[in-house]
């Protein structure tokens, strides 16, 4: 069964696609459809519509908590890799890779096996160093991957 948060994903991505790429949602409104406090919406906004996953958020102050949700679009998959590749600048988690791998797999640039494989190695059990470290060479790794790909 999936999790409230899934489900609140899923609702806002078929929305940004009814709406062409770009929505603007109330959060209070939101939270009384699903029921849920207006933390619960800011969570899923904050961990599932990142800049790593391709959308761009923007706060609108007053007016019951406005907000705008825009799913970048990337002319071709060379233009994502290389904005990915340019913005990847300093140590990075296992949570901030595996954003990046889903945001090239939802854009077809990779599919699920290469997602899966990229995820092993990303991991941080496949890497086996301390922090600071560790975050460091995982980037080292991405940026690889990423240049692999545009290569590729």
């Amino acid at each position: 069964m999936p999790r409230l948060s899934d489900i609140i994903e899923e609702f806002i991505k078929q929305l940004i696609e009814k709406k062409d790429g770009e929505v603007e949602i109330q959060r209070n409104e939101l939270a009384n459809f699903f029921n849920c406090a207006p933390s619960q919406i800011n969570y899923v906004l904050s961990t599932r519509f990142t800049i790593e996953r391709g959308y761009y958020i923007e706060s609108k102050r007053g007016g019951g908590g406005s907000i705008r949700i825009v799913k970048v679009k990337f002319e071709n998959s060379s233009n994502l890799l290389e904005n990915i590749l340019n913005n990847i600048n300093s140590p990075v988690s296992q949570h901030q890779a595996n954003e990046i791998v889903e945001c090239l797999l939802e854009n077809g640039v990779i599919s699920k096996r290469e997602a899966n494989i990229m995820k092993a190695a990303l991991n941080d059990k496949t890497i086996p160093v301390n922090q600071p470290l560790k975050d460091t060479l995982r980037m080292l790794i991405l940026k690889a991957m990423i240049i692999s790909l545009m290569n590729g």
